[in-house]
């Protein structure tokens, strides 16, 4: 096999990151920030619309695996409680809000991220050789500056993230936008992944194959699916490159 592409998940498979969207701390957070906006919703009432206009969203999309859109969701909370303060304020920065109260929404969520070890010296090596890409579900408002926080941005080219595409994985329109762009066929391509069904499953669905990392994070198992390759450290990578290009 040539190996012109390596496609990575990021969550669980680069990054180990922990996040609590249930945590009640988060919207008392996103109320009391709201408050300085002139939107008055306290954060019982916080939660309750952020988790509805997401479940909305989902069931808009009218997908198999749908995504939602964390930018959307706060824009749609703005536009309904927005007050004469609100509207009063520059529309400079309206238009930033939805952004800025996502990334906070997730600053407030996360904590725990840093990348597994030895990924950042086993990035650097492939990214010598092969055109390196994501395909992952999250949301571009954060991933990317995630990918920034820990060493990583300038690696990958495309970044496919779910979040702008109204479906995640293991639909396969994610990875093929990903193929699509790098100009690849999924034979020269590896998918590197910690989920058996949204990485492995949906990447196998297309003829790529697949590096499945079991990392502490993720769907180990999944009837009638198997990767391709196993690694349990991720410097361990290079020795599937390898495997793979031998063959």
């Amino acid at each position: 096999m040539i190996v012109k592409g390596i496609v990575f998940d990021i969550n669980g498979t680069m990054t180990d990151i922990l996040t609590n969207e249930a945590d009640d701390h988060v919207y008392r957070v996103i109320s009391n920030l709201f408050s300085y906006q002139g939107i008055l919703l306290d954060p019982a009432t916080t939660k309750d619309l952020y988790f509805r206009i997401q479940r909305e969203q989902r069931a808009a999309a009218h997908e198999t695996y749908p995504e939602f859109d964390a930018i959307e969701i706060f824009r749609e909370i703005i536009r309904q409680h927005s007050t004469d303060f609100t509207r009063s304020l520059p529309a400079a920065k309206l238009e930033q809000l939805p952004g800025f109260f996502a990334e906070t929404y997730r600053a407030a969520s996360r904590f725990r991220l840093h990348l597994y070890p030895g990924v950042d010296s086993t990035i650097r090596q492939l990214h010598r050789n092969y055109r390196l890409a994501v395909v992952s579900d999250a949301q571009t408002a954060y991933a990317i500056p995630e990918l920034n926080a820990v060493g990583l941005s300038g690696y990958f080219d495309p970044i496919i993230v779910s979040g702008d595409y109204g479906y995640r994985k293991p639909d396969e329109r994610v990875f093929t936008a990903a193929l699509n762009a790098m100009g690849m066929d999924a034979s020269e391509v590896l998918y590197v992944g910690n989920d058996m069904h949204c990485d492995v499953y949906g990447a196998k669905r297309l003829g790529i194959r697949t590096v499945f990392f079991k990392s502490n994070q993720g769907h180990h198992e999944m009837e009638g699916v198997e990767p391709d390759y196993i690694i349990y450290h991720f410097p361990e990578l290079l020795n599937a490159v390898r495997f793979f290009e031998s063959r």
